[in-house]
């Protein structure tokens, strides 16, 4: 069968008209994910290049973490397209953080159960192991967020050196630690009481506290401070 490109469909099939026309709640995650790519590639729709990416990876969230190297074997999909693809995540991410008028703001906590709220979708049903460090002023309201690693949680990844060349060159007066655990258990390993102590005591020498390390797995989380880890 002759290829078709969708600007050659009925108007009432193209995703973009029908999503304009019934909204995006009617549309199937590959027609939507259609519309960010825009365009197909050579003998293959968007929709077919969409399609092509759920059968590969068989969620949003696996495509989220896939790497550019792991779209190598998908013709038509390059760099550009995992741009817009991750560009659109993120969007989404940001979306779930934000504040209730859709502005963005500077979160302050009251406690680890509000941080765990407020983050927890930013590592909902991740693969990898990631390390957030989040900069507070005096007022302990985040101003910066530093993503110190994206792998797996050692003492050679998570350095205080590396941890406390942000927080000094942005004069933040504490900051928070988190990362996630992809197995499900928020328990902490030896490793992360091993760099929460050092991170803990270089603090005290420049001056910057650590507030507390949380450990976020999906639906569960922990604080290292309030399991006496950190005094």
């Amino acid at each position: 069968m002759k290829y078709k490109s969708i600007n050659r469909w009925p108007e009432c099939e193209r995703p973009r008209e029908r999503l304009l026309r019934a909204g995006p709640a009617v549309m199937s995650t590959a027609q939507l994910m259609a519309i960010i790519l825009r365009v197909g590639s050579k003998n293959k729709s968007a929709i077919d290049l969409a399609r092509e990416i759920l059968l590969k990876f068989g969620s949003l969230q696996e495509i989220d973490d896939a790497s550019l190297a792991e779209y190598s074997d998908i013709k038509g999909v390059g760099s550009a397209k995992v741009a817009e693809l991750r560009a659109a995540f993120e969007l989404g991410k940001r979306l779930v953080q934000s504040s209730g008028d859709g502005s963005f703001h500077n979160p302050s906590f009251k406690n680890s159960s509000e941080v765990y709220e407020y983050y927890q979708p930013r590592f909902f049903g991740s693969k990898k192991e990631k390390v957030l460090c989040l900069l507070l002023d005096t007022k302990n309201r985040v101003f910066k967020e530093i993503t110190v690693s994206d792998g797996t949680l050692t003492s050679s990844l998570v350095h205080p050196r590396e941890v406390f060349r942000y927080a000094i060159k942005e004069a933040a007066v504490s900051l928070l630690l988190m990362h996630n655990h992809p197995s499900g258990d928020p328990s902490p390993s030896k490793d992360d009481i091993q760099i929460t102590h050092r991170l803990v005591e270089t603090g005290k020498v420049v001056g910057i506290a650590v507030l507390d390390h949380i450990i976020i797995s999906d639906g569960r989380y922990m604080s290292m401070m309030e399991k006496g880890f950190i005094s």
